[in-house]
């Protein structure tokens, strides 16, 4: 057996809208670069029941079940990992969950990495491993950030340590919009937590994180040039973001999981069937991700909304949690055992049963964006969901919840037009009824939707060339694949001088 040349382990940080471009990223390594990859994938202890904590678990199964076949290709599971006695329960911080989990990880991976015949000579980490890149020096490894969203985001993030106090407390008091080189600026309703207020201890904390995410070999992100023209220059350009980062910006992306004709599992058939029977793109999918929850009201209100829009529906339904968005991240609720129908208004199920199917906790949703009976897409806006959407040619109606969904709400209704935009009541945060309705026909009935599909269906074709042989994305990765083998040469012979 011919060893291959370059090894590369990747971790991926709790939460599927990591894993699954984490995985896509890693079968691409092996199948068109011939790399051989290991994939670490992290999990957190949850206080959930135990058929939730099956349910998560199966989450992952699904997404590695098909990759038994790439031999060049390992899942490794770290052991779950409980982190609660470190957190503030008064002030749940996801990214600092996601983060100490990773940290408390790494013995495990480490020791994982020495025990391997093959050592690897690449590290690759998402944004919230940042803290294993000096596990990857120690052990001689190029290092590389991945980055599961967009340019612009990523542009906020490389540019954070080079903002000034003033600029912050500017766009934080004033609520003046945040300029960002070379992007369109930062607006404060759609600002990020670490930037607001910048005098709290986490500023220090990602300011530290960025330093770190600028010194690595390179960074990857999940979007192509045709999607983001002006961000992804803005970062690659040495003359506007190239200047602050060590080594290169490969944009690499759409990066999502491709469902293949045959592939229905267990218990998705009565969904796809159902939708077998529409017509043509005339349902909408509600889905706020696998970690977004809403409140009592706002579900009452989604469901009249529904309602009042008058068109047919599949809607995946959570418990509802009161002033927690990501709620269901790590502790996934699954309406403490009692059935959908006591979260909704009285008498919706009944009325709505022969437009709609309602959904508890978890549906196949790459499975039903692909579907023809598919037209729109209520989304939470994490980008692993904004991407499947596009490349299933599928309009949206945005709703952010958390993180940076606010700013991909954003692009996705203003620069890129292919949805609409939700706008909570200043109120009582609550997305009113008639909104909900109003929104959903502007996407599947009115001109605006129509005008909406068709330039989603150009993304959609525009992704697909970006990923093909000669196309930019893949052309990006494939240089990155090169600068592994120099860094490794480069590594070996550092080796070698030292030991003579």
């Amino acid at each position: 057996m011919v060893t291959p040349k370059i090894h590369a382990a990747i971790l991926a940080s709790p939460g599927m809208g990591h894993l699954i471009p984490t995985i896509e990223l890693g079968k691409r390594l092996a199948t068109n670069h011939g790399f051989e990859v290991t994939i670490f994938v992290i999990t957190a202890t949850t206080t959930v029941s135990s058929s939730n904590s099956d349910t998560t678990k199966s989450n992952i199964l699904q997404q590695t079940s098909n990759l038994n076949s790439l031999k060049s290709l390992n899942i490794i599971v770290t052991p779950s990992v409980d982190v609660s006695d470190k957190l503030d329960p008064n002030k749940p911080n996801l990214g600092q969950r996601i983060t100490l989990t990773m940290i408390e990880s790494l013995p495990f991976i480490r020791s994982q990495i020495l025990s391997m015949k093959f050592s690897p000579s690449v590290l690759i980490v998402d944004i919230f491993g940042t803290t294993a890149l000096p596990m990857g020096r120690d052990l001689h490894m190029s290092s590389y950030v991945f980055f599961s969203t967009n340019a612009w985001f990523t542009a906020v993030c490389i540019y954070f340590p080079f903002i000034t106090k003033e600029a912050l407390l500017r766009h934080a008091n004033n609520h003046k919009p945040l300029l960002i080189p070379g992007c369109e600026p930062v607006q404060f309703e759609d600002t990020l937590e670490i930037l607001v207020p910048p005098y709290e201890p986490i500023h220090e904390a990602v300011v530290n994180l960025t330093r770190d995410i600028l010194s690595a070999n390179g960074i990857l992100i999940n979007t192509w040039q045709d999607l983001e023209p002006a961000a992804t220059k803005a970062v690659i350009e040495h003359e506007i973001f190239g200047q602050f980062t060590k080594g290169p910006v490969y944009p690499i992306g759409p990066l999502v999981r491709n469902v293949e004709p045959e592939e229905k599992r267990e218990g998705e058939n009565l969904i796809l069937s159902w939708l077998d029977e529409q017509p043509a793109e005339s349902v909408i999918f509600l889905s706020f991700g696998s970690g977004g929850t809403i409140s009592k009201c706002q579900m009452t209100e989604l469901a009249y909304g529904l309602e009042l829009s008058k068109q047919r529906f599949i809607w995946v339904v959570r418990q509802p949690t009161e002033g927690d968005a990501s709620a269901s991240f790590f502790e996934a609720k699954d309406c403490d055992g009692l059935p959908i129908i006591n979260y909704l208004p009285d008498g919706f199920v009944s009325r709505t049963k022969d437009v709609g199917i309602c959904v508890t906790m978890w549906a196949p949703q790459a499975e039903i964006l692909k579907h023809p009976g598919i037209g729109g897409f209520v989304t939470h806006c994490g980008w692993n969901s904004v991407l499947e959407s596009i490349l299933n040619g599928v309009p949206m109606v945005a709703w952010p919840l958390y993180a940076e969904q606010k700013m991909n709400a954003t692009m996705l209704s203003k620069e890129l037009r292919v949805a609409v935009k939700a706008t909570p009541t200043e109120e009582g945060g609550v997305v009113c009824r008639k909104q909900i309705a109003d929104l959903i026909r502007r996407v599947m009935v009115d001109e605006e939707g129509i005008a909406m599909r068709v330039k989603v269906k150009d993304y959609k074709l525009s992704g697909e060339k970006a990923l093909s042989v000669c196309g930019s994305s893949h052309e990006s990765l494939y240089q990155m694949t090169k600068d592994c083998v120099f860094h490794m040469h480069q590594q070996s012979s550092e080796a070698k001088s030292q030991g003579a």
